[in-house]
């Protein structure tokens, strides 16, 4: 059976917060399986709207609900708790308690006065069958065996439980949460008639054809005792009434209660069910319209299958989940599962689903044995276009098997268009893993679920392209080749270029004028020599002689410039449009389509656009288009293979008025391919930026395509190049290293990782995180005290970089990164301080400064310098000529601080009382000197500085004596001061970075001091201390040095509160 709960919401809770509010949220427990809602912020009357599911394997547990008040430091504050039991359930209208207000009580007794408000929660029993319900099929026997027991003298018939019991003992879903074995014990019996009685029964059953009952136990005269199947009994006694079952009462017993689930006229196992006579196809009909504006929801957290076939979505989806499609179940065979069974699908939830049940033994492997699985398919979207589909598999047998669900999501969606005209499906198979409960084991199950499925899915895939011919790249072409072979750039002629260009009132005033002008002069008489004239040389005599030769210049000048401008214009009228590209590396390819709503800059009203791109320092023009707010190109340029990823691309679209002339800019834009989907691009509207362009909306059309000709080689020499010029070996990073990368700032599938460093973030409240370098992105990423720091910009975006040397005011080397003017405002929040527009950046506490420095600056100058600086960086590197090589440090991944595994490493009852003994956090005299004692040297602590209310944070930084560490080295660490939510103590987090320990930047220390005052006239108070560490490469080192760490910091923790005891006691 599985048990439905929807939590609905809560109402007049109390407030446990400062704020006058609660965060609540409700954990469910049923025997083993627990479940827990989200959280909501600042609210006494939450509503939640969720919905759990719950495996029930005896009728006798009970449903508990949990309410708390979520809290970011400390133990969660309990608001109430409910129970409900599931024999209430049972005896309900078809088993289903409605939704109604339950009352939240208190923890204890004593607090039975307490209010504590009220939860809405709907409770509902069901199974997974699908015409009928394994819970009505049980009340109609054990209804029938009730009757039999009633009228025992009158009985006919074998025991209905032993029936039962071996009639079920061939079916999937087994009741041994209420008969175990193979037959029913003698206590559990509900018949107890004579001898005489069973004989009788045996003799009618076998002249009927059904085989004997084995009974379990001999005849007793005993006194009848209620068992649990009588209880239940009676419940269902109550709820049928003494109607006769009229499965029983036939001339063929056997085959009528095999038959009786499929053709059970039962309303209530109809309502969610679907005759398996209705066509799969009709069912997915049904859904089209439902689903049209239906999202097609996202991958999960791992691609396992990314593949297009010749198919149609429709004829995919029909192969993979069709029941008259045997594909399922010839994959499950070949990974050697057998018992191999799939329900029919079914309509739930008032026809907003289409599900089914499969279910199957699982193949034997070295460690796990043979299991059981059910595996739920749930319809997520079924439009006739696209299809999705959510397989839930559980497996309660395998160790831990009640903490988690797999969870896989099929996509199929249409492919790309192949030349052949066929339809094509792509197919996105994506997983991750479900935990309802936090385990130690979660790495060790994810990284097996991991592998299986890696494996099973692999078999898939090459069974199902034995099935559908999957797409090859030659087969689809390229969307690419295909749009740009679609443009034809527009050749105009000569003739109307001209007409264009000339044909406006200006250039025809202007002709109109000089045509004027010239039969004036050839009608008139010359004139008599006079004043200063001379022969051959005729002054104007009136001031209007003198503004009208004025104006004929000008009028002929412009002639002659317009001329001239046509003639140009004329030789460019091509542009770049046309050029191949050359060489092999990453290929940039962009199609200028057209132009809509330019800004007008010509006295005429119009413009003559043109277009400018660059790249890499590489320009591609467009062709002139003459007098035209509205211009049409279709032209194209390919950019010459670059060694480098691109990360922007400028845009620029200019008026033409000569070559000599000042040009008019009509607008700009950027495109970045690094915030940019590759996918979106390749047709794409680009608004133009500027005061012109704006103020018009002006806007170009572009497809653009960018792609890697070299494949994963293109990764390798790029990463050869930079290793001669940093001086250190860099690894080539998993697939897994690099999508945890992308993932974690949602980066496009091209960028991989090169490099990472622990390091520290100077700015107002300083930040200890990770800094990561890609070819074209630097990033930083920190999660401490709840709080998470994250950015990026690119390395073009950079001005300078400067290195500042150990001073008195920091104790270790640094590197200031300053921004152009306006650049890399989304990594605003990041930065120390903006001048003048420019944001600067402080980052120290390197583990290793000098190969962090080397490699951040030879990134941004092989991206942001000329050809001379790199050839300059590259000898100055040369110096450091031996390439060394350390330990995979693989980057794995950051996580939140609040999920990391903590240790207890010291607990102790101090004899002081606490705002003594917290004086060692106070940065006085007490805590250098007990620091200097404990080895500490060079102890240095900022003050405490607040904010949030109660919060307090600073930075401390030390040296490490010969007696804590024998090679040397330094700690930096930030400290997060907070009153207990009892408020009698304080809680102090810490985050501790390792500089010149080996391995150091491999891991971060997480310390959690707990400080409480047990009795403050007695002057005593309890101190424990947490540590845990969090872990972002890898090492096979790791239980070493875990170890290592454990013991030092028990024993220096040790010392240190033992220290600051007798100090306190001298004191006194």
């Amino acid at each position: 059976m599985r048990l439905t709960v929807r939590v609905i919401g809560a109402r007049n809770l109390r407030a446990m917060d400062s704020n006058g509010f609660s965060d609540p949220y409700v954990k469910l427990q049923l025997g083993k399986q627990r479940f827990k809602t989200k959280v909501i912020k600042m609210n006494l009357n939450p509503t939640w709207d969720q919905e759990f599911s719950f495996l029930v394997g005896d009728v006798r547990d009970v449903l508990k609900f949990y309410v708390y008040d979520a809290d970011m430091l400390g133990i969660d504050d309990f608001l109430g708790l409910v129970r409900v039991p599931i024999e209430d359930a049972l005896a309900a209208e078809n088993f289903s308690l409605a939704t109604r207000w339950y009352q939240l009580l208190p923890k204890g007794k004593t607090d039975k006065a307490v209010d504590c408000g009220e939860i809405c929660v709907s409770i509902s029993l069901e199974t997974a069958g699908a015409t009928r319900s394994w819970s009505d099929d049980l009340a109609t026997e054990l209804t029938d065996i009730q009757r039999n027991y009633s009228l025992s003298s009158q009985s006919t018939g074998v025991s209905i439980a032993s029936a039962y019991n071996k009639s079920e003992s061939s079916k999937e879903d087994n009741i041994s949460g209420y008969f175990d074995g193979d037959e029913v014990p003698a206590e559990d019996k509900c018949s107890e008639g004579t001898g005489t009685d069973r004989n009788l029964a045996a003799a009618e059953d076998t002249s009927n054809g059904i085989p004997n009952a084995t009974l379990n136990g001999t005849e007793t005269s005993k006194t009848y005792k209620p068992s649990f199947v009588d209880r239940v009994c009676q419940i269902f006694a109550r709820k049928n009434g003494d109607s006769v079952p009229t499965s029983l009462v036939t001339t063929e017993p056997s085959k009528e209660v095999q038959e009786e689930p499929t053709v059970s006229e039962d309303p209530v196992s109809q309502h969610n069910s679907v005759c398996p006579e209705t066509p799969f196809d009709e069912l997915l009909k049904s859904f089209e319209s439902r689903h049209e504006g239906v999202e097609m929801p996202v991958n999960l957290q791992g691609i396992l299958i990314n593949q297009s076939y010749i198919a149609s979505p429709s004829d995919l989806n029909n192969l993979l989940f069709s029941p008259d499609s045997n594909f399922r179940q010839t994959v499950v065979e070949l990974q050697g599962c057998t018992d191999f069974k799939t329900e029919p699908w079914r309509v739930d939830n008032d026809g907003e689903s289409l599900k089914r049940v499969i279910t199957y033994t699982t193949a034997p492997s070295k460690l796990v044995k043979a299991v059981r699985a059910t595996e739920e398919q749930s319809y997520l979207k079924a439009d006739g276009k696209e299809y999705s589909v959510l397989l839930s598999v559980s497996t309660p047998d395998v160790p831990c098997g009640t903490y988690f669900r797999t969870e896989i999501l099929f996509r199929i969606m249409p492919g790309p268009e192949l030349d052949s005209e066929q339809q094509t499906s792509h197919l996105v198979i994506s997983w991750r893993m479900n935990f309802f409960q936090s385990t130690m084991l979660k790495g060790m199950i994810e990284n097996g679920a991991r592998q299986g499925l890696e494996q099973n899915y692999a078999q898939f895939s090459d069974l199902l392209s034995q099935k559908v011919k999957p797409v090859d790249v030659e087969d689809a072409g390229s969307d690419k080749e295909q749009i740009l072979a679609s443009l034809q750039g527009g050749q105009e002629s000569d003739w109307k270029i001209a007409f264009l260009y000339f044909c406006n009132l200006g250039v025809l005033s202007s002709i109109f004028v000089v045509l004027y002008v010239t039969l004036h002069v050839l009608r008139v008489n010359s004139s008599v020599v006079q004043g200063f004239e001379f022969p051959g040389l005729d002054l104007p005599d009136s001031l209007s002689e003198i503004i009208v030769g004025g104006l004929l210049f000008l009028q002929v000048q412009h002639i002659f410039k317009k001329i001239t401008c046509f003639v140009q214009a004329r030789d460019q009228k091509v542009g770049d449009h046309g050029v191949k590209a050359q060489g092999d590396g990453w290929l940039l390819t962009v199609a200028l389509i057209e132009g809509s709503k330019l800004a007008p800059v010509d006295a005429t009203g119009f413009s003559d656009p043109y277009v400018v791109f660059t790249c890499n320092g590489k320009t591609k023009t467009s062709s002139i288009k003459f007098q035209t707010l509205e211009p049409q190109w279709n032209e194209i340029f390919e950019f010459d293979a670059m060694e480098d990823p691109p990360s922007v691309m400028n845009v620029h679209v200019y008026d033409f008025d000569g070559p000599f002339d000042e040009v008019t800019s009509l607008g700009h834009a950027e495109i970045n391919f690094v915030k940019s989907n590759l996918s979106e691009l390749a047709d794409v509207w680009i608004p133009l930026q500027g005061n012109l362009a704006q103020s018009w909306q002006s806007k170009l059309h572009l497809r653009i395509f960018l792609n890697n000709s070299k494949g994963t080689g293109m990764v390798t020499e790029y990463l050869s190049k930079m290793e001669k010029e940093v001086g250190k070996k860099m690894t080539l990073r998993s697939p897994r290293t690099n999508t945890a990368f992308q993932e974690l700032f949602c980066l496009p599938a091209e960028e991989f990782l090169i490099n990472s460093f622990t390091c520290y973030l100077k700015r107002k409240l300083h930040a200890q995180g990770h800094l990561f370098l890609s070819p074209r992105t630097i990033g930083f990423y920190s999660s401490m005290f709840g709080r998470k720091t994250k950015f990026f910009f690119l390395w073009e975006d950079i001005e300078d970089i400067q290195a500042i040397p150990q001073s008195l005011s920091s104790w270790s080397p640094s590197i200031v990164i300053t921004l152009h003017k306006g650049r890399g405002m989304d990594a605003k929040h990041g930065a120390k301080s903006m001048e003048n527009g420019k944001l600067r950046f402080h980052l120290q506490s390197f583990a290793s400064f000098s190969v962090a420095n080397r490699t951040i600056m030879a990134l941004w100058k092989a991206r942001s310098l000329s050809t001379e600086f790199k050839v300059q960086i590259a000898e100055e590197q040369s110096q450091t000529c031996t390439i060394q090589s350390e330990d995979s440090g693989i980057f794995v991944g950051v996580e939140d601080s609040k999920s990391l595994q903590m240790t207890e490493v010291f607990s102790s009852t101090i004899s002081t009382n606490m705002a003594s003994l917290m004086e060692v956090f106070d940065g006085g005299s007490l805590e250098m000197k007990v620091m200097d004692k404990v080895g500490c040297l060079n102890y240095s602590a900022t003050q405490w500085e607040s904010d949030k209310p109660d919060e307090y944070q600073r930075q401390i930084h030390y040296k490490f004596s010969k007696k804590l560490s024998p090679v040397g080295g330094e700690a930096t660490g930030t400290q997060l001061k907070s009153p207990m939510p009892n408020k009698k103590g304080w809680i102090i987090e810490e985050v501790m970075e390792l500089q010149g320990v080996f391995l150091g930047d491999f891991f971060t220390l997480h310390i959690k001091y707990q400080i409480e005052d047990l009795a403050p006239k007695q002057k005593v108070c309890n101190v424990q201390v947490s540590l845990g560490i969090e872990w972002s490469k890898t090492t096979q080192h790791r239980k070493r040095i875990e170890k290592n760490v454990l013991s030092s910091s028990s024993a220096r923790l040790k010392e240190m509160f033992n220290l600051s005891s007798r100090e306190l006691s001298h004191v006194r």
